[in-house]
């Protein structure tokens, strides 16, 4: 069975950093796109960024510059460098994959792990 399992989420204070990973397993890894989605109470899920199986990269343009997605094929990993961080990215991160091609669209994913939570707060 698939399985995505994320970690790294945690409380930081504004302008921190934090990275968060995600294993998967019960996939061919190299054949998958990974992605990274947000979630705040009472909003709809929001597009962070995403890495395709050749290596395409797509990302929300609420976090060009700060947010960095990579995937590491040896260990099953994709990770998000989160650096600059502010309140407005406070929310669950979870972690998605879909065959080959990455996308901004959450519908598009049939696999999902259970959410790690990043709070950004004085």
């Amino acid at each position: 069975q698939v399985q995505l399992v994320e970690s790294g989420g945690g409380l930081v204070q504004p302008g921190g950093s934090l990275r968060l990973s995600c294993v998967a397993s019960g996939l061919s890894f190299s054949a998958f796109a990974l992605a990274w989605f947000r979630q705040s109470p009472g909003r709809a899920r929001e597009f962070v960024a995403a890495i395709g199986s050749g290596g395409r990269r797509l990302k929300a343009e609420s976090v060009e510059g700060r947010f960095r997605i990579n995937a590491d094929d040896a260990k099953n990993t994709a990770t998000l460098q989160m650096n600059r961080l502010i309140s407005e990215d406070t929310a669950v991160y979870y972690c998605a994959a879909r065959p080959f091609r990455p996308s901004t669209n959450d519908k598009d994913y049939e696999f999902w792990g259970q959410g790690t939570q990043v709070t950004v707060s004085s």
